[in-house]
């Protein structure tokens, strides 16, 4: 009788023996990714990013060109009214959040709760750059596990002004499209700088669903942000 029990208690251990051994690995996984994620924001702490995990995603998708046509522009060549444009509609509390704005996130979730669906997920600028570089579109859940620590990452490594450099040089503004200088040059025709704040705040306007809306049709959303910016 002994024996027969031993044999019943071994064969309750091998499932939680396996499950452990999964958890472990998934973990060693979910680390080795985020040490991975850690060298390339202290490479591009210096140096401007390669592809992103968005144009990849985009060139598998619909085949669209990867990474940008004018290449990295610094912040002082994309104007003054673009960058302020973009804080106002997607992050106006930027200067003074760490990464992950608690706030924006408690409200977003009520707002979410209120509607009875997934309509906004308060992520801040820091967020979204770091989902554009090494995470991409797919699975929000698991996503935004990987995204608040890389958040963080980022405002220690980076700092602000070359966050918001590297947002507005990856960020996808249409197919095919990334950066502020490409999207304003697509859809103006002119450099990022001669950007009239009307113009700035349509463009910033699109980026929630840059794929499917238009400068040109964004005109109660626009006046919204450019209200912001005053």
């Amino acid at each position: 009788m002994p024996r027969v029990v031993g044999v019943v208690r071994g064969r309750r251990r091998r499932p939680i023996a396996r499950l452990w051994r999964v958890v472990r690995g998934v973990l060693a996984l979910a680390i080795a990714w985020l040490a991975l994620c850690t060298v390339g924001l202290l490479y591009l702490r210096f140096f401007p990013p390669l592809l992103t995990a968005i144009q990849l995603q985009r060139w598998i998708q619909y085949g669209d060109p990867p990474g940008s046509q004018s290449g990295f522009v610094p912040l002082r060549t994309l104007g003054p009214n673009l960058p302020r444009a973009v804080i106002a509609a997607e992050d106006t509390r930027f200067n003074r959040h760490h990464g992950v704005d608690v706030d924006g996130l408690r409200k977003a979730l009520a707002d979410n709760v209120r509607r009875g669906r997934l309509w906004r997920g308060g992520s801040t600028i820091t967020q979204q750059l770091v989902k554009n570089l090494f995470l991409g579109t797919y699975g929000s859940f698991v996503r935004k596990l990987f995204e608040i620590p890389l958040s963080l990452l980022a405002e220690l490594i980076l700092g602000k002004e070359r966050i918001l450099a590297l947002y507005l040089n990856v960020v996808e503004w249409g197919p095919g499209v990334y950066g502020g200088q490409d999207a304003a040059e697509y859809h103006y025709h002119v450099p990022a700088a001669y950007l009239s704040r009307d113009q700035a705040a349509r463009l910033a306007a699109c980026l929630p669903a840059p794929r499917r809306r238009k400068p040109q049709s964004m005109n109660a959303y626009g006046a919204k942000i450019r209200g912001r910016m005053e």
